[in-house]
C-alpha cells in the first residue's frame, strides 16, 4: 500500500471520453463539479452530482460510477461495488468502474471475481496511471505480487516519481526481493521528503545498521516532529531496530517501548477479547467433537497449514516447503478464517468470536472445505500440495483436523521470550504493545496449543525453530519424511528463491540462514523479567 499522500488530478478519474453525444452540456458540467468533488473527498456533493446524472441520463454509467465514488468515500463497501457494477452493465468500456469494482471485491473476499475482472480490464489501462495504480494495490491485497509489480512499474513509465506510486513500488519490491530496488526508492523518497517517517521505518526494515548515521538522521527528525508519541510511532520502531542492530541493547529497548506505549495509548484492543476466542475454541474443538466428524475422501489438492505465533519462523519453514517441486505456497491468506466468520454469522466483523466458533463449530466440515477452495482457487497452480502460511490459524487447527482429513499441519515453536520480544518489536501485532497483553495472550496460546497436542496427536507436526536454523539440513529432512514428501536439494537453498513473500519478515527470511535471533532476549534480560515471571507462573517454561 502507499505511504505518501498523493492528490489525483479530477481527469485522472477516470480517463474514460464522455461522449457528446450521450451526454448534454449539463450533463458534462455535473460530472466534471462531482469529479472535482471527489478530488476534495466531498462525498456528499459527489453523492447530489450522481443522482443529478441519474436522474438525467438513467442509461448512462457516469452517474453510476460518481455514485460508486461517493459510497467507497464513505466506506459503504457494498453499496459502492453494487454502483460499479451496474455502471459497467451500462457501458463494459469502463475500465475505471472495473477497476474500482475489482479493488472492492477484494475488500469483500471475493478475490477470484477480483482476479477475473482485472485480468480482463487490465489491457484497457494504458492510459491511466492512477488506475494502474490501483490495479496494482489491488493485485498486492490478492498477494499477487509480480502482477502488482507490473502495474506499478507501467502507472510509474506514464507518469514518472508520482510518490505514491514509487512508494508501493518499493513495498512491492521487497515482497518480490528486489531488496537493493526498495532501498534505493526508499532513499530517493527520504531525500524528496526527508521527515518522512514511515519511510525511514521502511528503510531501517530493508537494512543492517554498520554506523549511527539513520540513527541520527532519524533523531532529527524526531527532534523537529509534533511531541505527541501517537505521530511518532514510526520513527521510535525504526530507531529501536537500528540501535538494537548496532548492540545498543538498553537504549534500543527504550525506543521499543516509546513505540509499544504509543501504539496502546490510540489502541482500543482488549486482550480478553482473544482470550476467550481461544478459550471457547477449546471448549467447542474437544475430543468428542473431532471423533464425529463424518468420513470425508481426501482432495486432489492438499493444503499445508503452518502456523504458529509471529516471527517463530513460519516463513523461514514456508520457503522451505514451497522450494519443494511438489509444493506451491498461496502465502498468508484470512480465508479460512473468512469461511468461519461466514457460517458463524460474524461476517462483518473485524475479528471472528466466540458466539461465531460456536455457530461454526455446528457447519458441515465439508462445507468449510468446500468454500475455503473454492476462495483459494485463483492462488494455486498445479503442484499437488499447497501452503497456507497464516500463523494465526493455529487457533483454528480443530477446524482443519475435521474439514480436511488429509492436510498437513506444521506448528512452529520458539522459545517464549524470543518470540514474546521478537513481536513486542514489530507495529504489526494488536497483543504485543505492551507486555501485560503480551503476557496474557501468550499464557492463552500456550493453552490452546497444549489442547491441541492432547486431542490432535500426531496431526500436528511440531518444528522448534531454534533446531531449524542451527541444523537447517538435518531438519528440513525431517520435517519432508513426516510430510510424506520426497528429499529435494533445493529446499536447502533458500537464498535463490524468487517467489513472493509478503510478511513482517519478508526482507529477513530473504538472507541465509542464521542464528543471530537465537537467544537475542538475553540482551534485554532486566527489561523482560517482569513478562519472563508472568510467563513462568502461568506454567511455560522460559529457558
Amino acid at each position: 500500500m502507499s505511504h505518501c499522500a498523493k492528490t489525483w488530478r479530477p481527469q485522472e478519474f477516470g480517463l474514460v471520453e464522455l461522449s457528446k453525444s450521450h451526454l448534454a452540456k449539463k450533463a458534462d458540467e455535473i460530472s466534471a463539479a462531482g469529479r472535482q468533488a471527489a478530488v476534495r473527498k466531498d462525498w456528499a456533493r459527489v453523492s447530489r452530482c450522481a443522482h443529478d446524472l441519474k436522474r438525467m441520463l438513467p442509461r448512462e454509467a457516469e452517474g453510476y460510477y460518481l455514485l460508486g465514488l461517493s459510497q467507497k468515500g464513505r466506506g459503504r463497501i457494498e453499496d459502492a461495488a453494487a454502483a460499479f457494477s451496474r455502471a459497467l452493465d451500462l457501458d463494459n468500456r469502463r475500465y475505471d468502474a472495473a477497476v474500482e469494482l475489482a479493488f472492492l471485491l477484494v475488500l469483500l473476499n471475493r478475490h477470484g471475481e477480483a482476479r477475473n475482472l482485472l485480468d480482463k480490464y487490465r489491457p484497457a489501462l494504458g492510459n491511466s496511471p492512477r488506475y494502474l495504480d490501483l490495479a496494482g494495490q489491488t493485485y498486492t491485497r490478492m498477494s499477487l505480487h509480480q502482477d502488482a509489480w507490473d502495474a506499478y512499474q507501467h502507472a510509474d513509465r506514464l507518469q514518472p516519481d508520482v510518490d505514491s506510486v514509487q512508494a508501493n513500488l518499493a513495498s512491492c519490491a521487497v515482497y518480490l526481493g528486489k531488496t537493493d530496488v526498495a532501498k534505493t526508492i526508499y532513499r530517493k523518497l527520504l531525500a524528496k521528503h526527508p521527515k518522512h517517517q514511515r519511510n525511514h521505518y521502511e528503510l531501517a526494515q530493508l537494512q543492517r545498521a554498520s554506523n549511527d548515521d539513520h540513527v541520527r538522521q532519524m533523531m532529527d527528525v524526531l527532534d523537529g516532529a509534533d511531541p505527541d508519541p501517537a505521530k511518532n510511532i514510526y520513527l521510535y520502531y525504526a530507531i529501536g531496530k537500528e540501535l538494537e542492530d548496532l548492540e545498543r541493547w538498553d537504549e534500543s529497548f527504550e525506543y521499543y517501548l516509546r513505540a509499544g506505549n504509543a501504539v496502546k495509548s490510540v489502541s482500543d484492543y482488549d486482550v480478553s477479547e482473544d482470550v476467550a476466542i481461544m478459550d471457547t475454541i477449546r471448549s467447542v474443538c474437544s475430543a468428542a467433537w473431532l471423533a464425529d466428524a463424518p468420513s470425508t475422501e481426501g482432495t486432489a489438492r492438499t493444503p499445508i497449514f503452518i502456523v504458529g505465533l509471529p516471527r517463530t519462523g513460519t516463513t523461514l519453514t514456508d520457503r522451505i516447503l514451497a522450494s519443494h517441486s511438489e509444493v506451491q505456497s498461496a502465502g498468508e491468506t484470512q480465508l479460512l478464517q473468512m469461511v468461519l466468520r461466514r457460517l458463524g454469522g460474524a461476517e462483518q466483523s473485524r475479528q471472528i468470536t466466540p458466539a461465531a466458533i460456536e455457530v461454526a463449530a455446528a457447519a458441515e466440515p465439508g462445507l468449510i472445505a468446500g468454500q475455503y477452495y473454492e476462495a483459494i482457487a485463483y492462488r494455486l497452480g498445479e503442484a499437488p500440495l499447497f501452503i497456507d502460511k497464516l500463523p494465526e490459524n493455529v487457533l483454528f487447527l480443530g477446524f482443519v483436523a475435521k474439514a480436511w482429513p488429509d492436510a498437513r499441519i506444521v506448528h512452529l515453536r520458539r522459545n517464549p521470550l524470543d518470540a514474546c520480544f521478537a513481536m513486542f518489536k514489530q507495529s504489526y501485532f494488536r497483543f504485543a504493545y505492551s507486555f501485560d497483553d503480551l503476557a496474557e495472550y501468550y499464557l492463552a496460546y500456550d493453552r490452546l496449543s497444549r489442547h491441541w497436542r492432547e486431542v490432535l496427536g500426531n496431526r500436528v507436526i511440531e518444528v522448534e525453530y531454534e533446531q531449524l536454523v542451527t541444523d537447517q539440513d538435518r531438519q528440513t529432512r525431517i520435517l519432508l519424511d513426516r510430510l510424506g514428501l520426497p528429499f529435494e536439494e533445493a529446499c536447502l537453498r533458500l537464498d535463490s528463491v524468487a517467489a513472493p513473500i509478503a510478511t513482517a519478515s519478508s526482507a529477513q527470511v530473504r538472507e541465509k540462514v542464521h542464528t543471530r535471533s537465537v537467544g537475542k532476549w538475553t540482551k534485554y534480560r532486566k527489561q523482560l523479567a517482569g513478562l519472563k515471571q508472568r510467563l513462568e507462573a502461568g506454567g511455560v517454561i522460559t529457558e
